[in-house]
């Protein structure tokens, strides 16, 4: 997520009662929240072609395409994965489907390891907003 390309939502949010709500988008069988999906997880927040994986939240359990996807649409604040969740299924590649524990996600170099598709490596430097990370 190197990059932030702010872009207009291609669907955006309807308003109920001064609640934002947005339908789920399926990304290969798995509801995706976000902003402006597309079929790869790409949203309004993070366009390159390299913007490719959503990440399922520890607070809800929903997946979203990023963080800012989750303070749009989410009611509740943001509780990053711990060290001792690493296990948990929580990475979704956007390119082939494929769900990586926050072990495999953190370990994998930016590249799927399923299909090999490239991930922003931009990435690894916001990975704290979402898993708790230990330097060493």
């Amino acid at each position: 997520m190197e990059h932030c390309g702010r872009h207009a939502a291609a669907n955006g949010p309807e308003d109920h009662g001064g609640q934002v709500a947005l339908p789920p988008t399926s990304v290969h069988g798995v509801a995706v929240f976000g902003v402006g999906l597309d079929a790869e997880t790409r949203c309004a927040h993070y366009r390159t072609p390299l913007d490719v994986v959503a990440i399922r939240f520890k607070c809800c359990g929903k997946w979203f395409s990023c963080i800012e996807c989750h303070r749009a649409v989410a009611d509740h604040e943001v509780v990053v994965w711990p060290v001792s969740a690493q296990h948990q299924k929580a990475v979704l590649c956007g390119v082939c489907g494929h769900r990586l524990s926050v072990r495999e996600y953190l370990a994998c170099q930016s590249t799927c390891p399923q299909c090999a598709a490239a991930f922003n490596p931009g990435c690894a430097l916001h990975r704290h907003l979402y898993f708790e990370v230990r330097d060493g």
